[in-house]
């Protein structure tokens, strides 16, 4: 995991903010700070990473956005990394420790879920589909989201899968304002692998709901861009290997207006969320605990 840059509240968690402050710093609205955080994933986590979190942010709940795929090739990276480290370094006892923070609640909701990979795959040419469910039923996990990526993700866009998943992934987005609309929950850090894309269309939904522009929205969104920096390249071997273009490990400066555009075209985020099954009484009470009165 690359060092995050001088200056910088954290070891090994890349892409660290936290929301409120972030808005209230280039926004009128203000919201309360030291509740909703986004983060690239904090699997490797420091020590003193997981001290910050615990004490200075009083952290609660991590809802982690990612797929199964991804938890395994993080399990097979810490594998690796214990395996080759010397027994007695720093390095080795930091990934001998539990993936997850103890103290810490664990939401895992895979934001990408059956409904979505559903909705992709049958994009695909026949053919392709009978590729795919070779290679699944083998288990050749990567080889197979390589053709998904090459032939359906790369013509999406990082926006049309946003929008994809804001189609088809409704019942993972009501499991995630589920829990931000518990009380006892926050304070909440949100994170995917990168803290990116996903993290960034919950973030988009969570602020359009507290009546934040999208120019803010925007700013936060492409604020990723600087704080992945450190990991570009290895960013890029991923989404090569994949059959996506280069432009996959980057922020997209058309994302927040395309996302935005298509939750406009339905109404806006509040008839979005009622017609996926979120409710006024989750809707307000999730701007009870974010926004300040007056």
């Amino acid at each position: 995991m690359a060092q995050s840059p001088p200056g910088k509240p954290f070891d090994n968690i890349l892409n660290f903010r936290d929301i409120g402050r972030f808005v209230n710093a280039r926004s009128l609205r203000k919201l309360k700070e030291g509740l909703f955080f986004r983060s690239a994933r904090p699997d490797e986590a420091s020590p003193s990473d997981r001290t910050t979190l615990l004490t200075q942010h009083a952290l609660k709940t991590i809802i982690d956005l990612r797929t199964k795929s991804e938890h395994i090739a993080a399990a097979q990276k810490r594998s690796s990394h214990i395996s080759s480290a010397p027994a007695a370094s720093p390095s080795n006892a930091l990934a001998a420790t539990p993936l997850q923070i103890p103290g810490l609640a664990y939401e895992n909701i895979n934001l990408n879920g059956p409904a979505y990979s559903s909705a992709l795959i049958r994009q695909l040419p026949y053919t392709s589909t009978l590729r795919l469910a070779a290679l699944m039923a083998f288990g050749y996990r990567n080889q197979a989201i390589s053709i998904l990526g090459r032939q359906v993700m790369a013509q999406r866009g990082l926006s049309g899968l946003a929008i994809d998943t804001l189609t088809h992934s409704v019942t993972e987005i009501r499991a995630v304002f589920a829990v931000l609309g518990d009380r006892e929950a926050w304070p909440v850090l949100v994170h995917c692998t990168q803290g990116k894309d996903r993290t960034g269309l919950v973030v988009l939904l969570v602020l359009l709901l507290l009546g934040a522009g999208t120019e803010v929205v925007d700013q936060d969104y492409m604020h990723s861009q600087a704080e992945l920096g450190p990991e570009r390249e290895e960013k890029l071997k991923e989404v090569r290997a994949f059959g996506m273009p280069d432009s996959f490990a980057d922020c997209d400066p058309k994302w927040t207006r395309k996302v935005g555009e298509w939750i406009g075209e339905r109404g806006g985020v509040e008839r979005y969320l009622e017609s996926i099954g979120v409710g006024k009484d989750v809707r307000e009470r999730v701007r009870e605990i974010l926004l300040e009165k007056g």
